[in-house]
């Protein structure tokens, strides 16, 4: 069964601050120039170095503030409830945190995540984002489904290139949201639990210490 991020059990982890900074990923790893902490950076690198010749990951967005992601919350939400009308609140923040994880657990206002595909970099022209099922960001109903990592119904290139980011990220130790192909996390209170781990190594990091 699916631990979603609202899951009790998320919250439970405690957290043990490493204190690591944020960093920059570089403009050929990430063209936004997302930032996630040093740690997470440096196991993207080496994964980024384990891809087969001609592809890269390419990283859309790292570190998130609080005031973006509780937007982003909101929005969600009041899509779900339109389409669940009477839906308690502990429902909501369960059928919500299917796409955006609620603030005080988020791996990206951590510093902890990143939102990432794939690229060929040996096409014309290069640097052409592959297709791996869905647009990253693809909410549950936009899919029908098929942003869910072990989707059945989506072409068979696409579940490869799934099946690579996660050999490639995993054996780096990170972990996947399964509700979000595109979601890859460390150190945060969900790898923490999925992993087994005693603790996160990383909690929200406040608007002052992000700068």
């Amino acid at each position: 069964m699916t631990i979603l991020l609202a899951d009790p059990r998320v919250r439970a982890v405690p957290v043990v601050e490493s204190g690591e900074p944020l960093v920059r990923l570089g403009a050929d790893l990430s063209p936004a120039g997302a930032r996630v902490r040093r740690g997470l950076a440096e196991r993207l690198l080496r994964a980024d170095a384990a891809l087969p010749a001609g592809l890269r990951l390419r990283v859309v967005e790292g570190h998130r503030s609080a005031a973006d992601q509780q937007a982003i919350i909101e929005r969600y939400a009041a899509q779900v409830r339109a389409l669940h009308p009477g839906l308690g609140a502990a429902d909501l923040e369960r059928l919500t945190s299917r796409f955006v994880a609620p603030l005080d657990v988020a791996p990206h206002v951590a510093g902890a995540a990143v939102d990432l595909t794939l690229v060929d970099v040996a096409a014309e022209p290069a640097g052409v984002e592959l297709d791996l099922g869905t647009p990253i960001d693809a909410t549950p109903e936009q899919s029908g489904g098929r942003c869910f990592t072990a989707a059945a119904d989506i072409p068979a290139a696409a579940r490869a290139r799934r099946d690579l980011l996660a050999r490639v990220l995993g054996g780096e130790g990170l972990v996947n949201y399964p509700t979000e192909w595109w979601h890859w996390s460390h150190g945060d209170r969900y790898w923490a639990l999925v992993t087994g781990a005693a603790h996160a190594l990383h909690g929200p990091l406040t608007e002052a210490v992000a700068a």
